[in-house]
């Protein structure tokens, strides 16, 4: 047998790696040591990634916050629920509210409502909407119906499609009038939505939008179509 001393563990060793390249004064440096985080346990890429939650870059910042909705930990949800109340930049708030989503953390209903009734920038208030439905909390109807009415397009799909993860057949009725809007995304949105809200009037629509002009919204009735006749 060899009388040679085992090799220390590389994880150590990565990490210290990484750590100093999140020290780096290149960005770059910092971006791919952070996107390396993917490969270590979220315990261990906590501290990491809250290196540089505060850094110059934006980017940076917002590849950190999105991070800690990956690499979850008992730390990560209060972390993303002070950057969604407090971060001045709102591309970082809707980072973080998107990362709210991921943690699937029914703790977070309430800031998310808030954000989306509160926050005066369009792009929150949509990834308020989007992880609102993937929490797949019931209690969201009364939000995202409201969020139907919305002037922006972007939160109309947004809104879709949340009812539809949060099963609310309830909402069919709203959604179906949706069947002939301009935007083919709003449409695409609209057939998978049905595709999870089993009823006569969502096989119907879904029939209609099988013969859609636009060959994605075609596609995506006809498979949700399948799906609830199945």
């Amino acid at each position: 047998m060899s009388d040679l001393p085992e090799q220390e563990p590389r994880q150590p060793v990565e990490t210290a790696v990484l750590e100093q390249q999140l020290e780096s004064a290149n960005l770059r440096d910092r971006m791919v040591a952070l996107a390396s985080l993917r490969d270590v346990p979220a315990d261990v890429a906590l501290p990491l990634i809250k290196k540089v939650l505060n850094d110059e870059s934006l980017q940076l910042r917002s590849m950190a916050v999105f991070a800690l909705g990956v690499k979850a930990t008992s730390e990560s949800y209060p972390i993303l629920i002070e950057i969604l109340a407090n971060d001045p930049d709102y591309g970082i708030r809707a980072d973080a509210a998107g990362a709210l989503g991921y943690l699937e953390d029914i703790r977070a209903f309430e800031a998310l409502v808030r954000a989306f009734y509160e926050d005066t920038d369009w792009l929150v208030r949509f990834s308020a909407a989007v992880s609102l439905g993937n929490l797949k909390d019931p209690r969201a109807f009364d939000v995202l119906i409201r969020a139907l009415d919305s002037p922006e397009v972007v939160l109309q799909q947004a809104a879709i499609a949340a009812l539809g993860e949060i099963k609310a057949i309830a909402a069919v009725d709203r959604l179906v009038l949706f069947i002939e809007a301009e935007d083919w995304l709003v449409r695409q949105r609209l057939a998978e939505a049905l595709g999870q809200l089993p009823s006569p009037k969502s096989i119907s629509a879904l029939k209609y939008l099988t013969k859609d002009s636009q060959p994605n919204v075609a596609a995506a009735a006809t498979i949700c179509l399948q799906r609830l006749e199945e």
